[in-house]
């Protein structure tokens, strides 16, 4: 896989980028929001009229605090550029980003708690099945989302929790 990795504290990102580059992927780092954003445009093919295409990275794991441009901020302008981008939140606060990712971007994302053990991160961008599973329940819940209270809000989060928990506590 190609993937895109987002982290503003450079040794943890060096540590990423070995693990994932030792079972076979290919990945390209970034140390803040401006520049992961930059490097996934650059990975946009654009055809014959100028208009952009799908980008060649197969995830995207952005750091949910990052400075310049923090990990929402970077999800919200890649997923205007290409709407079924596989995005992986790194976040302390998984909830909190569940509940933001929800209200900002209208979707559940895939989460991963900090701290978290390198074998984490890689099983989690592995993991296809999970991604399949929170793709189908975006498909049939958060197109609703803009009609939803917060106390709504909240209960589909933790609907979105309880899918994504096993995942969390490994």
């Amino acid at each position: 896989m190609r993937i895109l990795i987002a982290e503003d504290e450079t040794d943890i990102l060096g540590l990423y980028k070995s693990a994932l580059q030792q079972r076979g992927h290919e990945v390209v780092a970034a140390s803040n929001g401006e520049e992961a954003l930059r490097a996934y445009e650059e990975s946009l093919s654009v055809d014959d009229s100028g208009k952009r295409h799908l980008s060649n990275f197969a995830v995207v794991v952005l750091d949910f605090k990052m400075p310049k441009k923090d990990g929402m901020e970077v999800a919200e302008s890649i997923l205007k550029l290409t709407p079924g981008q596989r995005i992986i939140f790194a976040s302390a606060y998984v909830k909190d980003t569940l509940l933001k990712s929800v209200k900002k971007i209208n979707r559940a994302v895939e989460l991963i708690q900090k701290p978290f053990e390198l074998r984490t991160l890689v099983d989690t961008i592995e993991d296809l099945e999970m991604y399949a599973m929170l793709h189908e329940f975006n498909a049939n819940n958060i197109r609703k989302t803009s009609r939803l209270n917060d106390e709504q809000l909240i209960d589909l989060t933790e609907q979105v929790y309880e899918i994504i928990k096993t995942r969390i506590s490994s």
